[in-house]
């Protein structure tokens, strides 16, 4: 860190603090402008006098417009936002844990956001904030976009900023359903995606329930074979990392299974696929989605994931991942990766 701003950090330490705050604010106006005064408090983990606080500071320095639709980003404070970029990260230091990640981890990047999705709503909102932001700047002109279920992946649309390109985007379910609560499904995420895009989407329905004889017999479905097809094309991929006991859970595994996926050590789960710590596949549960080695040749993954609960199960998949995934992680994950690491 540069000396002088932890001389100022030493002297000052509410400046660094206020300062990042603001900087959240700003934005998530940015990102979800117009945006209303309450949703803008419950995303930047504000009470609603500390938002109306916060907003009349940025309004007075024409940061922000408020207006009857929502609050929005005003010329000004895009330059602001842009100007600091570099130095929240170097002052915060987010920049320095991001880099010794992505050099330990091996793979393109790292983009870590501040909180931890253990103890602190707020982080998982910020997890979808920069997701957004890393989707946005990548995606380029690319066609076939896949997506997994969960709730870290349905955070990521509402802070999409869409642009022209994104109209020729196709969404795809990653995977078929896991789980019961509907929102959460693969299928309903992609038509969020679709929809906050003015893109398109197709959806792709599998029990994963289905006995070995089904599952052949479905697999040459027509809407299957499309399906396949689109997999082949596919330019980009989100998903998230599961616990393995958890997802589990969620399957509604027996306990055999469960107890059998203890003794093989699986601790990361992703499409489906159950990791051990040194990133080998232990057990994959039988579906129809995107596989481990298609994973390979598709240019952009964006891998989304925090808590420090979830450190395990990201570095098992981390182990294996492809060299071009980029991570977004929160703190609570990235300082107990990076202990890990350093405690070797």
């Amino acid at each position: 860190m540069d000396p002088m701003i932890e001389a100022q950090r030493k002297l000052v330490p509410e400046m660094m603090e206020l300062m990042e705050q603001r900087y959240r604010v700003l934005n998530i106006v940015k990102m979800a402008g117009p945006i209303g005064r309450r949703p803008l408090g419950q995303t930047a983990g504000l009470s609603e006098r500390e938002t109306r606080t916060m907003m009349d500071a940025l309004r007075s320095q024409n940061l922000i417009r408020v207006a009857k639709e929502g609050t929005s980003i005003t010329t000004e404070g895009d330059v602001v936002l842009s100007t600091l970029e570099s130095a929240m990260e170097d002052w915060s230091g987010r920049a320095a844990i991001a880099k010794k990640l992505t050099q330990f981890l091996g793979i393109r990047a790292v983009k870590v956001v501040t909180g931890n999705c253990d103890m602190d709503s707020t982080a998982k909102s910020l997890l979808g904030l920069e997701a957004a932001n890393q989707f946005i700047a990548e995606i380029g002109k690319g066609k076939i976009v896949a997506v997994t279920g969960g709730s870290t992946i349905a955070s990521i649309p509402p802070y999409i900023v869409k642009n022209d390109d994104m109209r020729e985007l196709l969404f795809i379910a990653a995977r078929g359903g896991v789980g019961d609560e509907i929102g959460l499904q693969a299928n309903v995420i992609a038509a969020s995606f679709a929809d906050a895009c003015s893109g398109t989407y197709n959806t792709f329905y599998y029990p994963e329930s289905l006995r070995l004889e089904a599952h052949e017999a479905f697999r040459k479905e027509p809407s299957v074979l499309k399906m396949l097809e689109l997999y082949d094309k596919t330019d980009c991929v989100l998903h998230g990392i599961g616990d393995a006991q958890t997802m589990a859970l969620i399957r509604s595994s027996t306990e055999k299974k469960q107890l059998m996926l203890q003794e093989c050590g699986a601790q990361g789960e992703a499409f489906g696929y159950y990791f051990d710590k040194n990133g080998n596949a232990v057990h994959r549960i039988r579906t129809i989605g995107i596989q481990t080695n298609q994973l390979e040749r598709i240019p952009l993954i964006i891998a989304v994931a925090g808590g420090s609960s979830k450190t395990e199960a990201i570095l098992s998949y981390m182990a294996s991942a492809p060299k071009q995934t980029i991570l977004v992680t929160d703190e609570g994950a990235a300082i107990e990766m990076l202990n890990r690491f350093l405690n070797i």
